[in-house]
């Protein structure tokens, strides 16, 4: 009877050696984020970006969404969002100061399905942490502004100007939010990229795009700031201009 027990202890041992240990979530939160504004950064070994005019993937009315995204100073990327004192840009902090006058373009891409505006506007908002600015525009474009979500899908969107180039969009998947520092993993962005919208699913706006820590071997993940702890920072937004929805 003992050496049976003692089998059987063995080949339990064994077979718990051999099983794969449940995955377990990476404590995101634990350690401070590592800010890489000036590199490229590109999750995993492909590039995948889609022209938006070609995007058929399951965000909601992305064709009405994009009509929002905007090309700043050629070389930042921003979105119209709904706000109670009236539409304004919201953009990565760092990519304008406060009081410029900056120089938006609204149908900047391939095949567009729109008139190519080009306005100016003022940087009336701009901070480091969170990151962010707000640009009151000159001219309004014809495009439904972005409302404000505290609720972030399990899958995101960001339509953005990599390199200021023509509007694409990549997906990837939410990772976390460390106090309204939001983290995505496998969505590609590039240097110019920043101040872009991370969409939900249901097409609304829970945070901004500013900086990369991908790699091509598929390490890393890239981030930015929630809706939410930009609204907290506003003195032009208010928190009615957010909703969990």
């Amino acid at each position: 009877m003992y050496p049976m027990r003692l089998f059987a202890a063995a080949f339990a041992l064994a077979v718990l050696a051999c099983s794969d240990p449940p995955a377990a979530r990476p404590t995101v939160c634990a350690a401070p984020r590592i800010v890489q504004r000036t590199r490229p950064t590109q999750c995993g070994a492909t590039l995948d970006f889609t022209p938006i005019n070609q995007y058929h993937g399951d965000v909601a009315s992305m064709q009405d969404r994009e009509d929002a995204v905007v090309l700043i100073n050629g070389n930042c990327t921003g979105t119209l969002i709904a706000a109670a004192a009236g539409p304004v840009v919201v953009t990565a902090g760092h990519c304008v100061v406060l009081g410029e006058r900056a120089l938006l373009a609204f149908n900047v891409e391939a095949d567009p399905d729109g008139d190519l505006l080009v306005t100016n506007g003022s940087v009336i908002e701009q901070a480091s942490e969170p990151d962010y600015a707000l640009i009151q525009l000159e001219d309004l474009p014809a495009a439904a502004p972005t409302r404000l979500t505290t609720r972030p899908s399990d899958r995101l969107a960001i339509v953005q100007h990599p390199r200021g180039g023509p509007k694409v969009v990549a997906e990837g998947d939410f990772v976390a939010d460390c106090s309204g520092e939001i983290s995505y993993g496998d969505l590609d962005t590039l240097v110019g990229s920043s101040g872009a919208g991370v969409l939900t699913l249901d097409g609304y706006l829970y945070g901004v795009h500013t900086d990369g820590d991908c790699d091509s071997r598929g390490g890393g993940d890239n981030s930015g700031w929630s809706a939410a702890a930009i609204v907290e920072a506003s003195a032009y937004l208010t928190p009615g201009d957010i909703a969990d929805r």
